[in-house]
């Protein structure tokens, strides 16, 4: 299979959060068949959905792969549980680390475990500013050329955090 170039969205606000994001982080690149590319900044966002929980630390990581979508969404899964993910049904509650295929190369997929590009991906600032910083020329698949899409976001109380 050919390589592929796949961005991960990296969350956290739970049990200290850039930490989770950075073990995360070696996590994903230390995958058999995963190697990393580039990682933004950590960026600190308001919660989504509840605001009764401490505010985010998000980050994107581009890695080469030439493993197929859904077997990466399931070593994430693995590497959140491993984090001390719980999952609820509660959307956009607190979580110790949530990690989220946001594109998977230049393709569209829609599995029912699986939307590329992630469904939220146009209005979130705090996955478009960090993968603007590592792709700043990226075509996302179906929505256009970041630099438009970060152009009509807001920032939302979205600040970059001092490496």
């Amino acid at each position: 299979m050919t390589k592929v170039i796949v961005y991960i969205g990296l969350g956290s606000n739970l049990s200290t959060p850039a930490e989770q994001i950075k073990d995360a982080r070696q996590a994903i690149d230390a995958l058999v068949g995963v190697q990393e590319v580039a990682c933004s900044s950590l960026y600190r966002s308001p919660p989504m959905g509840p605001q009764d929980q401490p505010d985010y630390v998000n980050a994107v990581m581009a890695v080469e792969t030439d493993l197929p979508a859904i077997e990466i969404l399931r070593c994430l899964q693995k590497i959140e549980l491993d984090h001390g993910r719980v999952r609820k049904d509660e959307r956009w509650g607190a979580r110790t680390l949530d990690l989220d295929i946001l594109l998977y190369g230049d393709q569209l997929i829609n599995h029912p475990d699986l939307i590329v590009p992630h469904y939220g991906l146009a209005e979130r600032a705090f996955v478009l500013y960090p993968l603007q910083e590592i792709a700043p020329a990226i075509q996302v698949p179906s929505l256009g050329d970041i630099s438009i899409l970060v152009e009509h976001c807001p920032l939302d109380g979205l600040v970059r955090l001092a490496e």
